[in-house]
């Protein structure tokens, strides 16, 4: 998100400074490991759909722009226990706007895509248009463009401090103190680290991803579409073989709980780091769940309702907020980027910001 609002505000000709505690693109966040669904049939109401319609818009000008492949339409398919999830609602609000779908029963499903096993009871909403993102091109392609445009980049340094004053913000690392008219925050898990100057109740979870090796060619890119899949033991989401890294999946529930500053723990720390994931691949895609070729921790930073914070500081309104994004986030990084700069150029934004208000949270200041 930071990389996003920073090369566009660098393109609209701001004098920007971006501060990263690391180099994006970087294993320390929530953008590592290759690659992100991006869906446009969204849960959450019609601001939802809206906005991911809009951050697709934005993925392609970002691929022009870069030169190079960021966004693969392979589809996505969303499958179900119907007793766990249903699509009515965003079925209702997608169709409304456009969005291309298919209801699917199991015999539709396995005849499409014979390496899949369900229940009869369940359902599937396929997206033809959907697909997925190659995440860290994508932050790299930001981080290119925002250069060129005439972006500063400082890397490798926290922020340890942020005040604002008399319409300044400074904002403090170890060796240096900068001074800005406005500054946008998107500190990913990393948040609690900002207070007291905003506290919000984001919290930072570990979470782990693996990638297996299918056996055949039924799971492989251009054959196997981007997945959800909702059951009674949680929610998954997924990727084909994509160039012989194999199957992804990851977990979306669960997580153990994790504190900035505190150590981190690689995959594999836990069983279940690789043992519930490669349960669920045996139970619903069988043949995927072959031999482990590789396995990721990365950071969710996940807000009480799963809502995203995109909002203007309680007290400051030259400070930009933008944070609880992980889970579902990464698709609409393009999109918020282009509202953190429509608030900073214009004070207002075209989308409906309305669900992503800080002032939901009482807790807030």
């Amino acid at each position: 998100m930071g990389m996003s609002a920073g090369y566009e505000l660098a393109r609209r000709g701001f004098k920007t400074l971006l501060i990263d505690a690391f180099d994006p693109p970087h294993p320390n966040g929530s953008h590592h490991g290759e690659p992100r669904l991006i869906r446009h049939a969204y849960h959450g109401g019609e601001a939802y759909v809206r906005l991911a319609l809009r951050a697709d818009e934005r993925w392609l000008e970002l691929e022009a722009a870069a030169g190079e492949k960021l966004l693969e339409r392979a589809g996505v398919l969303n499958m179900s226990d119907p007793d766990v999830y249903t699509f009515d609602g965003r079925l209702d609000d997608a169709l409304k706007l456009g969005v291309r779908l298919e209801m699917l029963d199991v015999p539709e499903i396995v005849k499409r895509w014979p390496g899949v096993r369900l229940p009869d009871t369940y359902r599937a909403m396929y997206e033809p248009d959907a697909g997925y993102l190659y995440s860290e091109r994508c932050v790299a392609a930001y981080k290119k463009l925002a250069l060129k445009a005439g972006a500063e980049l400082v890397t490798n340094t926290f922020v340890t401090d942020v005040k604002a004053e008399n319409s300044i913000v400074s904002v403090r690392t170890k060796d240096d103190t900068f001074l800005a008219g406005h500054v946008v925050l998107s500190a990913g898990a990393w948040f609690k680290t900002l207070e007291p100057f905003i506290k919000l109740p984001i919290r930072a979870v570990r979470k782990s991803v693996a990638w297996f090796e299918p056996r055949g060619t039924l799971f492989d890119a251009g054959t196997f579409p981007g997945f959800t899949l909702g059951t009674k033991a949680g929610g998954y989401y997924g990727f084909p073989n994509i160039a012989g890294a194999g199957v992804k999946l990851g977990r979306h529930d669960t997580g153990v709980e994790w504190t900035p500053g505190e150590p981190f723990e690689p995959f594999g720390a836990y069983p279940e780091d690789e043992g519930y994931l490669r349960r669920t691949l045996e139970t619903f895609l069988p043949d995927s769940a072959g031999k482990l070729l590789n396995g990721a921790a990365c950071k969710y930073e996940l807000t009480p309702d799963d809502n995203f914070i995109i909002d203007t500081h309680p007290h400051h309104s030259n400070v930009i907020l933008a944070g609880g994004f992980s889970g579902h986030g990464f698709k609409f990084a393009s999109v918020v980027g282009e509202i953190a700069a429509d608030l900073i150029e214009r004070r207002v934004s075209d989308q409906d910001l309305r669900l992503f208000s800080v002032a939901r949270f009482a807790v807030a200041r």
